[in-house]
């Protein structure tokens, strides 16, 4: 396998700078550059370019296992031309498409939005019986944004308007129509001033809750000394802790696929793109030793 040094030099439109055959990869990145209204004029588009390129520079080895092994393959980036249906649509039937093979989907981000897309993609596959697990600042419940009912703070009603099972982590701002749709949904959660002030760093996961699991992370899951964001909230999820709860879930559900979103690179501070990277790395490292 190419050394982190080595590989800085391939193309930087591909994770680790290098690209698996589609049938040989196990993860196959789906990078998705759309921004919405919300966040139109911030770098967020920008981010699954950033991400790719700052990912030729980590090692393969994640400090317990090398998940390069298994492939990664990175498709072109999805047509973001239009309004978010038609993004949505085709961000859906990409997913269908990789599930089909029996690949797992790794979203890049852009707009929270784009998670309904992922989890429609799955539902498109003939996936049946699996929840969202999003580890969110904002709870995304709205049933509409300013008249607008396709917007990242939408996206988890979208998502349970599906009948999908929606389990929330670290969420720490959320509006009383949004607390009201937890309990109309049955909207499991634990919020950040349960995970933060106890400092949890394992879960277990509701017994009701399917065995299998899509994985949602928007960056300002995160404090904001961990990851900057144009949705920050004080008081988040530390780097370590999101790892060991992805950890202590992946150990009892089964995750078919993940996404990393509203992620917005920051001029001349590259090692928040490294940052970024080596948690796309790292999740898939959790993914790998969950399934052998």
């Amino acid at each position: 396998m190419p050394s982190a040094k080595s590989r800085t030099n391939s193309s930087s439109a591909v994770f680790l700078g290098e690209n698996s055959k589609p049938e040989d990869a196990w993860f196959h990145i789906l990078p998705v550059r759309w921004t919405g209204k919300r966040f139109s004029g911030t770098t967020m588009c920008n981010a699954p370019d950033a991400v790719l390129a700052a990912s030729a520079g980590i090692e393969t080895w994640d400090g317990r296992s090398a998940p390069a092994r298994h492939g990664v393959h990175t498709h072109a980036p999805v047509d973001c031309r239009g309004d978010a249906e038609k993004v949505l649509a085709r961000v859906s039937a990409a997913v269908c498409n990789i599930v089909k093979q029996d690949k797992l989907p790794v979203g890049l981000g852009g707009d929270g939005i784009i998670t309904y897309g992922m989890v429609k993609g799955l539902l498109e596959a003939g996936i049946e019986d699996f929840g969202v697990i999003q580890i969110d600042a904002q709870a995304d419940l709205k049933d509409d944004d300013g008249g607008d009912q396709w917007t990242e703070a939408c996206v988890m009603k979208r998502i349970v308007d599906e009948d999908v099972p929606l389990l929330q982590l670290g969420v720490r701002s959320l509006s009383k129509e949004e607390a009201d749709a937890r309990k109309v949904y049955g909207v499991k959660f634990y919020d950040a001033d349960f995970l933060v002030s106890r400092n949890v760093t394992k879960l277990e996961l509701p017994g009701e809750f399917p065995e299998t699991v899509f994985l949602s992370i928007d960056i300002d899951g995160f404090d904001p000394s961990v990851f900057p964001s144009p949705g920050a909230v004080p008081g988040g999820l530390g780097w370590w802790q999101v790892l060991s709860i992805v950890e202590s879930i992946s150990q009892q559900a089964d995750i078919i696929g993940f996404d990393l979103a509203e992620f917005s690179p920051v001029s001349g501070q590259p090692a928040h793109d490294t940052a970024a990277a080596m948690l796309v790395y790292r999740l898939m490292g959790i993914v790998e030793r969950a399934r052998l």
